[in-house]
């Protein structure tokens, strides 16, 4: 078994990286990042091929996983909400009494927290990407977006089509997370960035796959009364204005406001002009502007203060920065 060098300890690490040919090493493995399981060969062979890149953000796990012979997976009831996409190959699984599935490149395949779990068939060669939701972070999610509560399990169907629409762009976002994971000194180490990130792959899967409430998300939210005064909105704007360098995503500034992601995002469309995330982006941008002013010659570099201010792509904030204000981030840090 090889540990990627830059990976952080196995034990508790919010990464691993895995190469190993030996099938205990690789159900250790695959036991450390996703669940307790049981691995069987279905042909002789040696060397299992087995890969692991994965990362934990907090309460969302992504990796790729990779197999180089068919093998069987037992893993009892899983606990957690489970997404499997094929790059590469396919498996076939069943949980519980259910019916016999096939996942392909085409189709992600989606697993409940109960019933025992089996992949009959992990096909050699296959490599997919992994998603494992906690089970309460999901069904929190779903609520915030509701705006109501659920009080029962989502009961997903077993599969969703990713070659196109909003399967297609959730698979995508997975993908590049997982990249992030396999590229040495990524950014979702950074709360900014890995906050922003879960909250996108919890609110696109449940735009893109199949259950009960998708309907209800799909519909334009209920107009606000005209003569309510949006204390909500208030309470956002508070937060963002108290503590603008925060790691705020959309799921805890509606908890902020008390109201449902789909009823800020409406309501800050209506009384602020933008989302919550834009108007959250423009006060950082009045913050780094504001210090860059102050800035005496040599005390501080553009980076340094972005950064702080929560920007941690240069590129993107520089281009922001111009559309604000005019002028260049150096160009105001250079001014007398």
């Amino acid at each position: 078994m090889s540990v990627e060098p830059g990976a952080a300890p196995p034990s508790g690490s919010p990464v691993l990286s895995v190469r190993t040919a030996d099938l205990d090493e690789a159900r250790w493995a695959l036991g450390e990042a996703f669940y307790a399981n049981h691995i069987d060969r279905l042909r002789p062979c040696d060397d299992v091929g087995a890969h692991l890149d994965v990362m934990q953000l907090g309460g969302v796990t992504v990796g790729e996983v990779g197999f180089g012979t068919d093998l069987r997976l037992r893993f009892g009831e899983l606990g957690a909400y489970h997404v499997d996409v094929p790059l590469s190959g396919c498996i076939q699984w069943r949980q519980g009494t259910g019916a016999a599935e096939t996942t392909t490149p085409d189709r992600a395949g989606v697993f409940r927290p109960d019933g025992a779990t089996t992949i009959d068939r992990w096909h050699g060669g296959c490599r997919l990407l992994a998603v494992k939701i906690r089970t309460t972070d999901l069904e929190r999610h779903l609520e915030h977006m509701l705006g109501r509560t659920v009080g029962a399990p989502v009961r997903f169907a077993p599969g969703f089509d990713v070659s196109r629409g909003p399967g297609l762009s959730w698979a995508r976002l997975v993908r590049t997370a997982v990249q992030d994971v396999q590229e040495a000194g990524g950014l979702l180490h950074q709360p900014l960035v890995s906050a922003p990130l879960q909250e996108a792959l919890l609110g696109g899967l449940l735009l893109a796959a199949d259950h009960p409430y998708r309907e209800e998300l799909s519909r334009p939210s209920a107009p606000a009364a005209p003569s309510y005064r949006p204390a909500p909105v208030k309470r956002a704007l508070d937060a963002i204005h108290g503590r603008p360098e925060h790691p705020f995503d959309t799921a805890e500034l509606a908890a902020v406001a008390r109201v449902s992601v789909r009823w800020l995002q409406e309501g800050f469309r209506r009384h602020v002009g933008m989302s919550p995330m834009a108007y959250l982006r423009d006060v950082r941008l009045s913050r780094v502007r504001d210090e860059l002013r102050r800035a005496g010659p040599g005390e501080l570099s553009v980076g340094e203060v972005a950064y702080r201010w929560g920007f941690v792509h240069l590129g993107r904030f520089a281009r922001s920065y111009r559309e604000r204000f005019g002028e260049t981030p150096s160009q105001t840090l250079q001014a007398p």
